[in-house]
């Protein structure tokens, strides 16, 4: 209702051989993590970004069956509600202790490629995780890292990186 005139892309609605040429859009995936949502596990997000220049801005992923609701809307303005009232801005502030660093993947056995550039940030245990929520707990401060393969689509992780972005992490492409 707030932004009628801006398309919106998702997983249902795109069509991959046209490309979107709009400068400003809401992207969006209503349920990120699919086969955990079926098996019944806790990691499935729905989310939304509003993406503008190619760079999501707006995020919004929330996380069902954990009660958490992650939200960012600019630069150091990321923020989690959980079990529906409590409020905290996050700043990607470290929780795990000094000396740990907790790396999270999509996968149980990450390729040599990912091994590698896990080994030179010094990562001290690897956990497998689905979904964009990936990109809250890092947010959070919860874990350290996350390195994986591009094997994944915009919608997957736009409203998740826009999180983790705007809470102060650092994404880059290896």
């Amino acid at each position: 209702e707030l932004t009628p005139n801006l398309p919106i892309v998702s997983e249902e609605t795109v069509n991959l051989k046209i490309k979107n040429k709009a400068k400003i859009f809401w992207l969006i995936d209503p349920i990120d993590g699919t086969k955990e949502y079926i098996a019944g596990k806790d990691e499935y997000t729905l989310n939304a970004a509003l993406v503008i220049d190619a760079v999501p801005i707006i995020g919004l992923v929330g996380v069902p069956k954990k009660n958490r609701l992650f939200y960012t809307y600019g630069p150091g303005e990321s923020f989690l509600i959980e079990n529906e009232k409590t409020k905290k801005k996050i700043n990607c502030e470290k929780q795990q202790p000094k000396g740990k660093i907790v790396a999270l993947s999509s996968i149980i056995k990450p390729s040599d490629i990912i091994l590698n550039k896990l080994k030179e940030f010094n990562v001290t245990k690897i956990v497998k995780m689905a979904s964009s929520y990936k990109f809250c707990v890092i947010a959070t401060g919860e874990y350290d890292i996350y390195a994986a393969r591009e094997r994944a689509n915009e919608w997957d992780y736009a409203a998740g990186h826009a999180v983790a972005q705007n809470a102060g992490a650092i994404i880059k492409t290896l």
